[in-house]
C-alpha cells in the first residue's frame, strides 16, 4: 500500500527521501530556487490573497507551494483509498481466516495455567494440533518489495483494528548478520513495546498470560520469505511453533513466485509444523490501472500529462518492475516540474478548490495582475485556437474563466468515452493504461479530424469501415474493443448499455441513442419469448429465431457505430484543448533527466 508518510521508520523508501527534488523554481531564468517543505503549511490562503505581483518572487513561490501541498495532498489521498480498496477483499478473506484458526486453537487449548504460562507445550484437547503453525502465504506478484512493505504495514493495521496483536517483521531482520537473536529482538519489541536484551519467547509468554490476552491472536507479519536467510527463519518458525498454542501466533509471509517458495527457502523440519493457505493479492498491472482511473483519467486534482510524459511513466514503471511506487515517485516529480515551469500553474489549486466546493474561481482569476493574464493569452495552445476562428474575444480573466470552464467541459466528456471503452474493454482484459495513452495521444485526434471529410454515406457506413478506419489511425487497442463489441452475446451488450448509460449521464444526444439502442433490445426480447411460446410450425419458428439472430446483430452493430461516433465526435486529448498548459505537465525530457531511486540498486546494496 502506497503511504509513504505513515511509516517513515519502517519504511526506506519514504516520500522524504524526494526531499533534494523538492525545488520549484519561477519560469524566469534569474529566478532563484525554493525549497518545498510538503509537511508545513502555509500560512497564506490564495483566495483570501491581493493581486500576485510578478516582483514579489517569495510571494510567488509561496503561492506555488500552496498549490503543490493542496494538488500533491490531494492526489496522495486518492492513492492511498484506491490501493486500500483494491486490497480490501483479499484483507477480508485474510481476516476471516485468521477468525477461524484463532477458533480453532481455541477449541483445543486446555485450561490455562498461569504458573505454566512460560513454559511451551501447553495442554491441548487435541494432540494433533500440537506444535502447528497457521500460515498465510499471501502472493504479492512483484519482483521488488517496496510495495510490499507498504502493503503489509497497511495488512496489519487492518488486523489490530479487528483485535489482533500484530508485529511486522522485515526480511532484513533475518539476515545473517543479525542472527536469530535480532530477529526475536525485533519480534518482541513491537509487541512488548520496551527494549529488549535477552532474546527469549518465554517473555512474550509471561507477557500474554500476566496482561489476561487470552482471547486475542498474535500474528506475525514478513513482506518477503523469499529474501530471508533459510536457517535464520526455519529456526524462527521451529521457537513459534513450540508455544503456537499457549500462545496462539499466526504467520503471514508474502511470496512473490509460487507456492513452492517455503519448500526452496526452508528446512524440511520446519515446513512440517506449517498448515498453509494461499491469498493472492492483486497485480502491479492491475493496481497502476486503478491509480490511472482514479487520479489522471477521473482527474481528481486537475493535474493531467501529455501523452509522451504518460508513455515515459509507463516506461518507467515497466523498468522498475512494476513498481507502483517509482510511478508515483515519477508522478510527484511531473507535478513539481510543472508548477516549476509555468507561471500560471498554481490555477490547479483553484480547480481543486472548484471541486471541493470551495468557491468559485472567477473572483481569483480577477486578482491576478495584467501580466499573468496576458500570458495566459499567448500560450501556443490558445494562440492556435484563435487563429482557427475570426471572432474576437476580449482579453480578459472573464474570458480566461470561461476558457477554464471549457478545458473542464471537454475533459469531462473525454473522460466518460474513455470510461466507455474501458467497460467494453473488460470484457476482454484490455488494460486501462493502453487505452489511456491512446486516448491522450493528439495525431491520433488530428487524423480523425482528418478522416471527417468523408462524405456522410461513407460515415455511416463507419461499421464496414472500422477496422481500416482504426488501423489507419493505429489506435490498435481502441480498434480492438470496438470490433470486439460486434461479438458480445446479448446479455453482456445490455450490461454494457447501462454502463454506458451512466458514464454518458449530461450528454443528452449520445445518451439518448444510448438509451433508444437499450430500448431496442428490449423489444427484441420480447420478439424472441414470443417466438418460443407460440405454437405455429416449426418452419415458421426457424424463421423467427432467424429474424430475432438478425436483430441482435442489428443491436450490436449500432454500439459499434455508436462507439465509434463517441470517440471522433467528442474525445479531445488535453494537449488539443486551449490553455492546457496550464494544467499538463509535457516537458518528458525534463522528467527524463531526473535521477530517480532505482529500486534494484537499494535491494543489491541490502543484501
Amino acid at each position: 500500500m502506497y503511504s509513504p508518510n505513515e511509516h517513515p521508520h519502517t519504511v526506506p523508501l519514504a516520500e522524504n527521501n524526494l526531499q533534494p527534488f523538492f525545488v520549484l523554481h519561477k519560469a524566469s531564468k534569474s529566478s532563484e530556487s525554493t525549497a518545498i517543505s510538503p509537511g508545513r503549511p502555509t500560512k497564506r490562503r490564495l483566495d483570501s490573497s491581493p493581486k500576485v505581483s510578478l516582483n514579489n518572487e517569495n510571494k510567488n513561490e509561496n503561492i506555488k507551494m500552496e498549490a503543490f501541498q493542496c494538488v500533491w495532498s490531494k492526489i496522495e489521498s486518492k492513492i492511498k483509498d484506491v490501493l486500500r480498496s483494491i486490497n480490501a477483499d483479499v484483507f477480508d478473506e485474510i481476516g476471516q481466516w485468521v477468525r477461524e484458526s484463532f477458533n480453532e486453537i481455541c477449541s483445543c487449548r486446555g485450561p490455562v495455567d498461569p504458573s505454566k504460562s512460560s513454559l511451551p507445550y501447553p495442554f491441548v484437547h487435541n494432540g494433533g494440533l500440537v506444535k502447528k503453525l497457521f500460515t498465510g502465504l499471501v502472493f504479492t506478484k512483484n519482483i521488488e518489495t517496496v510495495d510490499d512493505i507498504l502493503t503489509f504495514a497497511e495488512l496489519g493495521l487492518n488486523l489490530k483494528s479487528r483485535g489482533c496483536y500484530v508485529a511486522n517483521i522485515s526480511s532484513l531482520d533475518f539476515s545473517t548478520k543479525n542472527g536469530i537473536g535480532g530477529c526475536l529482538r525485533a519480534f518482541l519489541r513491537q509487541l512488548l513495546m520496551v527494549d529488549i536484551e535477552a532474546a527469549d519467547v518465554s517473555l512474550l509468554a509471561s507477557w500474554y498470560s500476566d496482561h489476561g490476552k487470552y482471547e486475542k491472536l498474535v500474528v506475525v507479519i514478513i513482506e518477503d520469505m523469499e529474501r530471508c536467510s533459510g536457517d535464520l527463519l526455519s529456526d524462527f518458525i521451529n521457537m513459534l511453533s513450540e508455544w503456537s498454542v499457549k500462545i496462539p501466533i499466526i504467520l503471514i509471509a508474502g511470496v512473490a513466485t509460487s507456492a513452492d517458495a517455503p519448500r526452496n527457502v526452508l528446512t524440511a523440519r520446519a515446513l512440517q509444523y506449517l498448515s498453509t493457505s494461499i491469498f493472492s493479492l492483486k497485480c502491479p498491472a492491475e493496481r497502476l490501472d486503478a491509480i490511472i482511473e482514479a487520479v489522471l483519467v477521473k482527474n481528481c486534482a486537475g493535474f493531467s500529462v501529455g501523452h509522451k510524459v504518460a508513455t515515459f511513466l509507463r516506461s518507467y514503471f515497466l523498468r522498475q518492475d512494476g513498481t507502483v511506487t517509482s510511478f508515483v515517485r515519477a508522478l510527484k516529480m511531473a507535478i513539481i516540474q510543472q508548477l516549476s515551469i509555468e507561471p500560471l500553474s498554481f490555477v490547479l489549486k483553484l480547480l481543486v478548490d472548484e471541486g471541493d466546493s470551495k468557491g468559485s474561481w472567477y473572483e481569483d482569476l480577477a486578482n491576478l495582475p495584467e501580466e499573468l493574464i496576458k500570458h495566459s493569452f499567448e500560450l501556443p495552445s490558445y494562440r492556435k485556437y484563435s487563429s482557427n476562428r475570426n471572432n474576437h474575444v476580449e482579453l480578459n480573466a472573464m474570458s480566461l474563466g470561461h476558457g477554464l470552464s471549457e478545458m473542464q467541459r471537454l475533459q469531462e466528456l473525454w473522460r466518460s468515452r474513455l470510461m466507455c471503452l474501458y467497460e467494453a474493454g473488460r470484457y476482454h482484459k484490455v488494460a486501462l493504461l493502453d487505452l489511456y495513452l491512446e486516448a491522450l495521444d493528439p495525431e491520433l485526434y488530428n487524423s480523425r479530424l482528418s478522416n471527417q471529410g468523408y462524405d456522410s454515406a461513407k460515415d455511416r457506413s463507419l461499421l464496414s469501415n472500422n477496422d481500416k478506419l482504426f488501423k489507419l489511425q493505429r489506435a490498435e487497442v481502441t480498434n480492438q474493443v470496438i470490433r470486439k463489441i460486434r461479438d458480445l452475446p446479448a446479455v453482456k451488450l445490455s450490461q454494457l448499455l447501462k454502463s454506458w448509460e451512466r458514464l454518458t449521464k449530461g450528454t443528452m444526444e449520445v445518451h439518448e441513442k444510448i438509451m433508444e439502442l437499450q430500448s431496442q433490445m428490449v423489444s427484441e426480447d420480447v420478439k424472441s419469448h414470443k417466438a418460443e411460446l407460440t405454437d405455429i410450425s416449426k418452419r415458421h419458428i426457424n424463421r423467427r429465431c432467424l429474424n430475432v439472430e438478425k436483430d441482435a446483430c442489428t443491436s450490436n452493430d449500432k454500439a459499434v457505430t455508436l462507439a465509434g461516433q463517441m470517440i471522433r465526435d467528442t474525445m479531445q486529448p488535453i494537449e488539443c484543448i486551449p490553455f492546457h498548459e496550464l494544467i499538463c505537465f509535457k516537458d518528458v525530457d525534463n522528467l527524463q533527466s531526473v535521477k530517480f531511486p532505482d529500486f534494484h540498486l537499494r535491494h543489491d546494496r541490502s543484501q
